[in-house]
């Protein structure tokens, strides 16, 4: 075997998985969705002017659908090695305080007083999690906020990355 083994904390319990039990698959282990907000209106928002405009718009929407706002923020995750040539970094997800900051301040948003919303976090690529998240609630479109600047065009950008592979409609605010 390669590798190191580390022995077993003294006073730990080992536990021994159910042979009559069947494992559960990953969405079964993951929270159910609130069927308030089934239908709602997904949208990207990382605090940035562009994710602000997106809110504005879908706000508008979700008002004029008489639907619920879900409100996606992707939290970062950081290569915790550097890419040598010969294997993959591995990611982490690191606790994002962000989203936590950013919960605050829509929670105190006068104009999120019309709909309403919820702010779920996640960690992983921007443009599959806001996906997971609108077949999750099976939301009728999910709108985010154009990105501008080199990164964007080097790797593309999400707008362009989620319209080419979404199963809904995504709307592009400028």
């Amino acid at each position: 075997m390669a590798g190191h083994e580390f022995p077993e904390p003294e006073g730990r319990k080992r536990q021994v998985a159910d042979p009559d039990t069947t494992p559960r698959a990953a969405e079964e282990l993951r929270h159910p969705c609130d069927p308030a907000f089934k239908h709602g209106v997904v949208v990207g928002f990382d605090g940035s002017t562009s994710s602000e405009r997106a809110l504005a718009y879908a706000i508008g929407m979700a008002h004029r659908s008489g639907s619920g706002l879900i409100i996606v923020h992707v939290a970062n995750r950081l290569p915790t090695t550097v890419w040598a040539g010969c294997e993959p970094p591995v990611f982490v997800d690191v606790p994002d305080h962000r989203t936590e900051v950013l919960g605050l301040e829509l929670a105190c948003a006068e104009y999120l007083s019309e709909v309403p919303w919820i702010l779920v976090e996640r960690g992983g690529d921007i443009c599959h999690e806001l996906e997971e998240v609108g077949h999750e609630y099976a939301a009728d479109a999910i709108v985010v906020g154009s990105t501008h600047g080199l990164v964007g065009r080097i790797f593309g950008s999400v707008a362009g990355r989620l319209a080419r592979r979404a199963q809904r409609p995504v709307i592009v605010i400028p």
